[in-house]
C-alpha cells in the first residue's frame, strides 16, 4: 500500500511540475509568524537567513524577493518569495555552483570551505531584471541576474565585477541618471582593516568598476566599529548607505545620508536592542511598498540556530529612518498592508516524492551526482562518502544534505533504509556545527551497531568520540553472490529543546547551545531514547544545521547509501 500511495504522489508531483506556475506551499507546525488576526509576531522567519536582503519586484510591485548569505553552502543564494513580507516560502536558488564558469574555483569549492563563499549579498530588481550583488572575501566581487526576469527561474553565470581579496557586503545603485555606484565593507581576516564603508562607480550595467574606491564612512576608534553589511539607496535627493556597527550579537542600525553618494555622510542610530530582549538587531533590507508603507528587514543572532529575520516598521516622519518602535524593534506588530496573504513558510518535513531535491536542503560543498539523487521510488539516495585515510571527524564530509533549525523547539523523525556493502560503512542524522553529534547505523561484519558519533570543536581537527548504543540484525539480506548488500530498516529521531543540559546554565529568552537528544524505533511506534544529550553549536559563520550524514572508511568498497523515505518536523 505504501508504495501505491508512493507512486501515486510521484505522478500528481509529475503533473504539477509540468505545470509552469505550480507552487507548492508550506505551513511549518513548529513556527508560523501569522497570528491570523491581522499581526504577526517576530522573527518572521526563525532559521538562518543571515544577512538578508530584500526588494520590491513584480509588474505591479506585490511581490517581494528576499535572499541571505549562504556561504560555502550548495546550492547556493536561496531566493525567497513573500507577498506581505511576512509569510515567506523558498522558491529557488541563484547559484547552483561555486563558481560556474571557473573550473578551478569550482574544484576548490568540492571540498567544504566553511565560512569562505557567499557573503551578506544584496538583491536589486532593475530594469527588468532582477540582480544580486555579493563579496567572496577571498575571490572578490560577483553578481549574478536572472535570465528573464523571473527570481524563481533561471539565473545566468556569475560574473566577477571586482577581482581581488577582502570585498564584503556589496550593493549597488543605480542612480535616476543611469549611473551605477558599489558600496561595500571590508573584511579585517583578509584586508587587515575594517570598519570602513567605501563607494565606487561601476560600469552602467554593473559589470565592471570604473572608478576607484573612496572612504565614505569610518567607524574606527568610536562605537560605530565593526561597520558592515552597507545598504545603498535613495529617497528624496538624498542618498541613504543603511549599515550595522557595533558588533554583532550586541551591536545596532545605523543609517547615513549625503547630496552625494561620495559622502560626506551624516549618521544616525535608527535601531537598538534598548529594554527589548531581541539583540544586535540590525543588518538587512529597506522596502517602501506601493501603499506607501515603509519596513526593515533584519537578522538577529541567536548562536545555535543562526541569524533569524526580524520584520520592523520603519518611520521617515523625521527625517530619518526611525525602525520598530521608536527605535525598539518590535515582538508583535500589525501586519503591512497587502493586496492578499495567504500563510507560508519556508519548507522543513519531506516525503521525498518528487523527482527533484526539495529546496529546504543544501550540501556542504560543490555537488557531485555521486553524492546522492532523488529516485522514482519515493526515496532520496545519499552514497556513502569515502573518507581520508586519516580522518578524525566529519568536518570536511561534502555530501552531507542539511537545512535550516527552524525553531527554537522541535523533534525530526525520518524513515530510512541504510545499505552497505562493506563493513565500516555508516548513515544516519546528524546534528553539524562547529560540534556536531550523528545517531548512525555501521556495518560491523554481518550486523548493524547504532552508533553516537559526536566531535567537539571539528572545525579544530578534533577526533570525534563514538559510543555503541545496540547491535541490530539486518532487516533484509540480498540474495544473490555478485556483491551483495544487507540492509537496515529503522526509523531515526533528534528533538531540540532550547532547556540547556549544561552546567550553570542561566535562564534566557533563548538558549544559545540548546540540547539535542536522540531516539530510535525498528516499528515507528516503540521508541527508545539513546546517547548521550548534545549541546547544539553553531557552524562557521551559520546556524547548525541538520539532515543525514553518510561515510564508509574502505577505500576500495563500493558505496553504501541511505535511502531516505521521509522526514518531518513536527513540535
Amino acid at each position: 500500500m505504501k508504495s501505491y500511495i508512493k507512486l501515486l504522489c510521484l505522478a500528481i508531483t509529475l503533473f504539477q511540475l509540468s505545470l509552469s506556475h505550480a507552487v507548492a506551499q508550506y505551513r511549518s507546525q513548529v513556527w508560523s509568524p501569522d497570528n491570523g488576526d491581522g499581526t504577526y509576531t517576530n522573527p518572521v522567519i526563525n532559521a538562518d537567513y543571515s544577512d538578508p536582503d530584500v526588494c520590491v519586484g513584480g509588474p505591479d510591485g506585490d511581490d517581494y524577493y528576499m535572499t541571505a548569505s549562504s556561504f560555502q553552502c550548495v546550492p547556493g543564494l536561496p531566493i525567497l518569495h513573500s507577498k506581505d513580507l511576512v509569510n515567506w516560502e523558498i522558491v529557488g536558488y541563484a547559484l547552483k555552483t561555486l563558481y560556474e564558469g571557473d573550473e578551478q574555483l569550482i574544484e576548490h569549492f568540492r571540498t567544504p570551505q566553511h565560512g569562505a563563499g557567499v557573503w551578506a549579498p544584496s538583491i536589486r530588481y532593475h530594469n527588468g531584471e532582477y540582480y544580486i550583488y555579493w563579496g567572496d572575501p577571498d575571490y572578490g566581487v560577483y553578481m549574478v541576474k536572472t535570465r528573464g526576469g523571473d527570481p524563481a527561474g533561471e539565473w545566468e553565470a556569475p560574473v566577477c565585477v571586482i577581482r581581488g581579496q577582502g570585498y564584503i557586503d556589496t550593493t549597488p545603485l543605480w542612480d535616476d541618471d543611469g549611473r551605477c555606484y558599489l558600496v561595500n565593507g571590508w573584511a579585517n581576516s583578509r584586508a587587515k582593516f575594517a570598519s570602513v564603508l567605501t563607494v565606487r562607480e561601476l560600469s552602467a550595467d554593473g559589470t565592471r568598476a570604473i572608478g576607484q574606491p573612496v572612504i565614505v564612512f569610518d567607524g574606527n576608534g568610536t562605537e560605530n566599529r565593526t561597520c558592515e553589511g552597507p545598504k545603498f539607496y535613495k529617497r528624496d535627493g538624498w542618498y541613504w548607505i543603511m549599515c550595522p556597527a557595533g558588533g554583532v550579537p550586541t551591536g545596532f542600525q545605523l543609517a547615513m545620508r549625503s547630496k552625494s553618494p561620495y559622502g560626506p555622510y551624516e549618521h544616525k542610530i535608527v535601531l537598538a536592542q534598548g529594554k527589548t530582549a531581541i539583540n544586535g538587531p540590525h543588518q538587512g533590507g529597506w522596502v517602501h511598498t506601493k501603499y506607501g508603507e515603509d519596513w526593515f528587514l533584519h537578522f538577529q543572532d541567536k548562536e545555535a540556530y543562526g541569524r533569524v529575520v526580524h520584520l520592523n516598521p520603519v518611520d521617515w516622519t523625521s527625517g530619518w529612518p526611525i525602525m520598530g518602535k521608536k527605535g525598539e524593534p518590535v515582538a508583535t506588530f500589525s501586519k503591512p498592508k497587502a493586496s492578499g496573504t495567504l500563510i507560508v513558510n519556508p519548507a522543513e518535513s519531506d516525503e521525498f516524492d518528487a523527482p527533484v531535491m526539495g529546496k529546504q536542503w543544501q550540501w556542504q560543498a560543490n555537488y557531485d551526482e555521486k553524492y546522492g539523487v532523488p529516485t522514482a521510488f519515493g526515496t532520496f539516495r545519499i552514497y556513502t562518502h569515502k573518507l581520508a585515510e586519516d580522518w578524525k571527524n566529519l568536518w570536511l564530509v561534502p555530501n552531507m544534505l542539511l537545512q535550516k533549525t527552524p525553531a527554537d523547539k522541535f523533534t525530526v523523525t525520518a524513515k530510512l533504509r541504510f545499505t552497505s556493502k562493506a563493513d565500516g560503512q555508516f548513515g544516519g542524522l546528524i546534528m553539524m556545527g562547529l560540534d556536531y553529534s550523528a545517531l548512525v547505523v555501521r556495518r560491523t561484519g554481518d550486523k548493524f551497531e547504532l552508533v553516537q558519533m559526536t566531535c567537539k570543536a571539528a572545525d579544530k581537527g578534533k577526533a570525534q568520540t563514538e559510543k555503541v548504543l545496540a547491535t541490530l540484525e539486518p532487516t533484509a539480506k540480498d540474495k544473490i553472490d555478485y556483491k551483495p548488500g544487507i540492509h537496515e530498516d529503522i526509523y531515526l529521531r533528534l528533538t531540540v529543546d532550547p532547556q540547556s543540559t549544561a552546567p550553570n546554565a542561566q535562564p534566557s529568552t533563548f538558549n544559545p547551545q540548546p540540547t539535542v537528544r536522540f531516539a530510535y524505533s525498528l516499528n515507528n511506534k516503540k521508541w527508545t531514547a539513546c546517547g548521550e544529550p548534545f549541546q547544539m553549536k553553531e557552524g562557521k559563520w551559520i546556524g547548525a544545521k541538520f539532515g543525514f550524514v553518510s561515510a564508509e572508511t574502505d577505500a576500495k568498497a563500493d558505496r553504501g547509501w541511505v535511502e531516505a523515505d521521509w522526514i518531518r518536523v513536527t513540535p
